[in-house]
C-alpha cells in the first residue's frame, strides 16, 4: 500500500556540514546571557569530527563518540595573557557525537549545542549543575 505523508522533507536533508555547525555554535554562544559569556573572556568555539588520538588516551574514552565537547584553558585567575605564549580559551565541540546524540534523542540540534557549550565552559569554571541549568533555562 503507497502512503504519502505531509511531513518535513527530509528525503533532500544532509546533515549539517562543518561550517553549518560551526555558525550553529557561535550562534548559540551570542544567545548566551552575557555574565556567563564574561566568565570565558577571550574564547575560540571550534568543531571537529572526532577528538584527537592523544584527547581520546588522555580522557581514557572508549569510543570518539563519547566526547560531545571539550574546554581547554585557564580559568579566571589564570586568564589568558599575550606575554605567555598560551592562545585563548577553547571549546571544541565534535560534530559526528553531537549528531548522533541527536539522533538518539528527542531534543534539537540547536538545544544540544547551547547544553554542550554551557556545561563545558559552567565545569570548567566551577559552576554548579543547578547553575547551568537556569542558565539554560534563561536560554530557552
Amino acid at each position: 500500500m503507497d502512503r504519502i505523508y505531509p511531513a518535513r522533507t527530509w528525503r533532500d536533508q544532509l546533515s549539517p556540514s562543518m561550517d553549518e555547525m560551526e555558525m550553529l555554535a557561535l550562534e548559540a554562544y551570542a544567545n548566551l546571557p552575557e555574565g556567563f559569556r564574561t566568565l570565558t573572556g577571550e574564547i575560540v568555539i571550534q568543531m571537529a569530527e572526532f577528538p584527537t588520538d592523544e584527547i581520546m588516551d588522555d580522557l581514557a574514552l572508549e569510543t570518539p563518540f563519547d566526547l560531545l565537547g571539550l574546554f581547554e584553558g585557564r580559568g579566571l585567575a589564570e586568564r589568558w595573557n599575550p606575554a605567555t605564549g598560551e592562545g585563548p580559551n577553547r571549546v571544541t565541540l565534535y560534530r559526528r557525537a553531537i549528531l548522533d546524540y541527536w539522533a538518539e534523542n528527542e531534543e534539537t540540534l540547536g538545544d544540544i549545542v547551547t547544553h554542550v557549550l554551557i556545561h563545558e565552559i559552567g565545569h570548567h569554571f566551577g559552576l554548579s549543575d543547578d547553575d547551568m541549568e537556569k542558565i539554560e533555562e534563561s536560554v530557552a
